[in-house]
């Protein structure tokens, strides 16, 4: 595909060596100011079949009230929900942050591109402002590039302002290679976050993954001078899994990352357990924390 001739690849043999120095690195971000900071990146998530409008009114109303029980705390970024949750979201989120739906035939992929547009355009006009979606997985493993680049195109056409953050599901691609193909094409066709993983496939997300995938977006600034966010998601439920990740970011991509606008942790248990290791620091004994 000529579009991925434009950037220069890194030298994937030195992935081991260059993760093993940033994982060192990254041990200094655990300390309280840092996972507050890692708070503020999380995508609080619930994409459960059993969910329901009662269990999402309930989720949002914590979120709308964290600010009050901890007051030395950020909140988090995001509510990340089904389609049909939307609107649930929406009419009870008094909290400034943003509304992410799933769509596109999550989790597989498997649907017609019409339908994939018509469910994104609903979820935004139900009041999402950032639309979460899976690369065609199928059509991807079979090298038709051109039409993954197609679809996702078109839908961030059809979303419009609407944030769009595009799943790679990095851990059922090949090999290294792939992952770095895959981020360029989807920040080529409009995506404005790559993320490794449903969530429902493993591996999830890893540090590879996310190696690799800073690599392109920081080959993406350099040839376009545009900066595109990075989403892990995906089996990261422990302070210590996440600062691994912001080392990954900020060690490749800088401070210039380090916030919600361009990075984002999908997670539903990495809130409560941040809340305790944070407590747990601050005490100097064990803490559980059972807020979400």
């Amino acid at each position: 595909m000529d579009i991925l001739k434009k950037y220069t690849s890194p030298d994937f043999g030195q992935i081991d060596i260059e993760i093993a120095k940033l994982k060192v690195e990254s041990k200094k971000f655990y300390n309280t100011e840092d996972l507050k900071k890692i708070f503020s990146l999380i995508d609080l998530t619930s994409l459960n079949s059993t969910d329901t409008i009662s269990k999402i009114k309930g989720m949002t109303e914590k979120v709308n009230k964290f600010p009050a029980v901890f007051t030395d705390m950020p909140n988090v970024a995001a509510i990340c929900v089904y389609p049909s949750l939307v609107q649930t979201v929406k009419e009870n989120l008094t909290a400034d942050i943003g509304i992410a739906s799933v769509a596109a035939g999550f989790p597989s992929s498997q649907t017609f591109l019409d339908v994939k547009i018509v469910e994104s355009t609903a979820a935004v006009l139900s009041g999402a402002n950032e639309v979460d979606i899976v690369i065609s997985l199928g059509t991807f493993l079979s090298g038709d590039y051109e039409t993954v680049y197609q679809e996702i195109k078109e839908i961030k056409e059809n979303i419009e302002n609407a944030h769009l953050k595009v799943i790679l599901e990095s851990g059922v691609l090949e090999d290294a290679q792939k992952i770095w193909d895959a981020s360029i094409i989807a920040m080529e066709a409009g995506a404005d976050f790559i993320k490794t993983s449903t969530g429902k496939m493993q591996p999830a997300a890893t540090i590879e993954a996310v190696w690799v995938m800073s690599q392109a977006i920081k080959e993406f600034y350099r040839v376009n001078n545009k900066k595109i966010g990075l989403k892990p998601a995906g089996g990261i439920s422990t302070g210590k899994q996440a600062i691994e990740y912001y080392g990954i970011v900020s060690g490749i991509l800088g401070n210039d990352w380090l916030n919600n606008k361009l990075f984002r942790i999908g997670a539903s248990s990495l809130a409560n357990n941040l809340l305790s290791e944070i407590a747990a620091l601050d005490s100097g004994s064990e803490v559980n924390v059972n807020y979400f």
